[in-house]
């Protein structure tokens, strides 16, 4: 992989400044230009509306806030969130920023969560024609471990992809459609307009406008998190904004935390063919030659130096490259080293199981392609670190 510690024009990184200055910079550009398409525009204004509070969600243990998020000008566009804030913690409390497939519905049973007004996966429980029902509400509640997470003092915050733009190739519906009506009423977005990843990206940093407005969160300490193309979709938000404290991109293979020169899983070229809206048309160019990339994946971690990354997998996904994720790790573990910090704790890839917690750490658990209580346990576990959050 390309060392992130090399100029485009073939010169050396040689101090923080270099690093901070000018090869951040350079990085961010090449990425999006080659690979995730430009994030769309920062709204000048965005605004928050709080739709209902609970103080007695899941028997007391916490409180739950339904908030829309306006991200700009009528037809912009809104986002649900769901907001879970522990009841048995005083001052403000850590906060994972998570973005679901199938509702806030689907995260937890409480029946006063709205039922989704976006688009939804087939494969969710209860969609009929893009369209969530009560049929989905709590479907999905065992992949979040949301009680475990208010128990051990963090506050959890959840949207819908849905929300910013649905995962179609053939149509835009969201952000994009919105930004062509801007520029010609009436439009469509055109192929260069998409980006998916880029878009969805967008929306964790809509949210993160919204948390940074709440007095019972540490706006200091917002970790993100996201499993497959929600965990490209992590790392990328965190990777372009240093609100992002802490990310945790969970089974993220292509186009995510696996490199791109690679023979093993789903090659770039398998991605752009299945998900062609995922990147931008670019990326496409790159299909039969990856090597011809003016970076790898090493690069998007690098951007989100010195702050914790955490890369977690299953043995049986194959699929995502697991060995080929801590290659990743150990190839962007050089810029950790050259702003004083600590990259990773072991230059093996650590055994099923054992969580290797250091600045770049690594998971891997026995199983298959998932999002299951022990990835909460390790994800608990690496935030405890490095949010200094004590256990009672």
């Amino acid at each position: 992989m390309p060392d992130p510690l090399v100029f485009f024009d073939g010169t050396r990184v040689l101090s923080k400044q270099d690093w901070s200055g000018r090869r951040r910079t350079e990085l961010k550009e090449l990425l999006q230009h080659y690979m995730y398409g430009y994030l769309p525009p920062r709204p000048e204004r965005v605004e928050s509306s709080l739709v209902a509070v609970h103080k007695d969600f899941a028997g007391g243990l916490g409180t739950m806030k339904l908030v829309s998020v306006l991200t700009g000008p009528p037809g912009a566009p809104v986002i649900d969130v769901l907001l879970l804030v522990p009841n048995q913690r005083r001052g403000p409390v850590p906060v994972f920023l998570t973005m679901n497939f199938c509702g806030n519905h689907a995260v937890v049973e409480d029946p006063r969560v709205p039922i989704t007004r976006s688009w939804v996966y087939a494969s969710c429980r209860g969609a009929m024609d893009g369209h969530a029902s009560e049929a989905g509400r709590g479907s999905q509640a065992a992949e979040w471990a949301v009680e475990k997470t208010l128990e051990r003092g963090y506050a959890l915050a959840t949207f819908s992809s849905g929300d910013i733009d649905s995962d179609r190739k053939e149509l835009s519906d969201g952000v994009y459609a919105w930004l062509a009506r801007q520029k010609n009423p009436g439009g469509k977005p055109t192929p260069e307009h998409r980006g998916s990843i880029a878009a969805w990206a967008w929306g964790f940093h809509r949210v993160v406008d919204f948390l940074m407005t709440e007095p019972n969160l540490d706006s200091q300490r917002i970790a993100a998190v996201g499993h497959s193309r929600n965990g490209k979709t992590a790392l990328l938000a965190a990777a372009l904004d240093e609100r992002i404290a802490l990310v945790i991109p969970h089974q993220a293979g292509c186009g995510g935390t696996a490199p791109s020169r690679t023979k093993v899983g789903e090659s770039i070229e398998q991605i752009n063919s299945v998900f062609p809206h995922w990147f931008c048309r670019s990326f496409k160019e790159f299909n039969k030659t990856p090597e011809k990339l003016p970076f790898d994946q090493n690069a998007l971690v690098a951007l989100c130096a010195p702050r914790p990354v955490l890369f977690s997998n299953a043995e049986e996904d194959l699929w995502s490259n697991p060995p080929g994720q801590f290659s990743v790790l150990k190839a962007a573990d050089s810029v950790y080293k050259l702003l004083g910090v600590d990259g990773l704790e072991t230059e093996e890839m650590p055994r099923q199981g054992e969580l290797s917690s250091g600045k770049l750490g690594y998971f891997i658990r026995r199983g298959k392609h998932s999002m299951t209580p022990e990835d909460w346990q390790a994800f608990l576990a690496f935030a405890d670190r490095h949010f200094n959050v004590k256990r009672r």
